[in-house]
């Protein structure tokens, strides 16, 4: 095991000289996007970037499967429910759902200090909240809830709220999500299962693990008009958990 990982660094090492150059050139490229060709523009950026992010992954030999057997609707809005494993469940969400346009609940100290990232997170539509003041949090959330509404765009929340750090389910914790069902009552809301990608930060981010498969596997979708929030919200956590353990 000790060679196996002492093999992982100078891999690691060369991804994220790949890495820190792809943020910094898309970051270029996002803030002359966004200055001076608009949204359409901005968000094509965005697409190519965690694309190109993912390729980067490819280094480590990561790999990605994305499946999903479920017919979707041909414009959104969405709520893509998922649970959450590391940070790199961001970019394929990005990449597999570029049409529908998703946007993120992110913790506010996201929107600084990370080249590319953080620009997107503070122009693209996401939202920026603070955990410890619930109140503003669910005011802002209220109003990107009806941003995502009226764009027809998607919202993705992590209902565990942090990170799994070895893949297993927390606890949903349904404020935020009843929230968006408020305020997007077109929504197909998905369930998305994400498994593997929390090997990618087994050790911290360094050195990263090679050979990993995440997998990201749409379990359900659901009409909202047609259920009760409560009664959604349960069968949301069992499909999600189910695409998790296969059980």
């Amino acid at each position: 095991m000790f060679l196996k990982k002492t093999f992982y660094y100078p891999l690691t090492v060369i991804y994220y000289l790949a890495f820190g150059l792809i943020l910094i050139v898309f970051h270029l490229v996002q803030v002359f996007s966004f200055r001076l060709l608009g949204y359409a523009s901005h968000k094509k950026s965005v697409d190519w970037l965690n694309f190109f992010l993912l390729r980067c992954l490819n280094i480590l030999g990561t790999s990605f499967e994305f499946s999903n057997s479920f017919k979707m609707p041909e414009n959104g809005p969405l709520i893509i429910v998922s649970n959450h494993q590391s940070t790199y469940d961001i970019p394929p969400i990005i990449w597999y759902f570029r049409k529908y346009h998703p946007k993120f609940i992110s913790k506010s100290s996201l929107g600084k200090g990370i080249p590319s990232i953080s620009f997107n997170l503070r122009h693209g539509g996401s939202v920026l909240i603070d955990r410890e003041n619930a109140a503003l949090a669910i005011k802002k959330i209220k109003a990107f809830a009806e941003q995502v509404q009226n764009n027809r765009w998607a919202a993705v929340i992590f209902p565990e709220g942090t990170r799994s750090k070895d893949g297993r389910i927390k606890k949903f914790y349904s404020r935020g999500l009843m929230t968006l069902f408020e305020h997007i009552p077109d929504a197909t809301i998905v369930a998305l299962s994400i498994n593997n990608s929390w090997k990618l930060a087994k050790y911290q981010y360094f050195p990263i693990p090679v050979g990993v498969n995440v997998n990201l596997k749409v379990q359900a979708t659901f009409k909202l008009i047609e259920h009760e929030p409560d009664q959604l919200l349960k069968e949301l956590e069992q499909q999600v958990t189910t695409g998790v353990y296969g059980v």
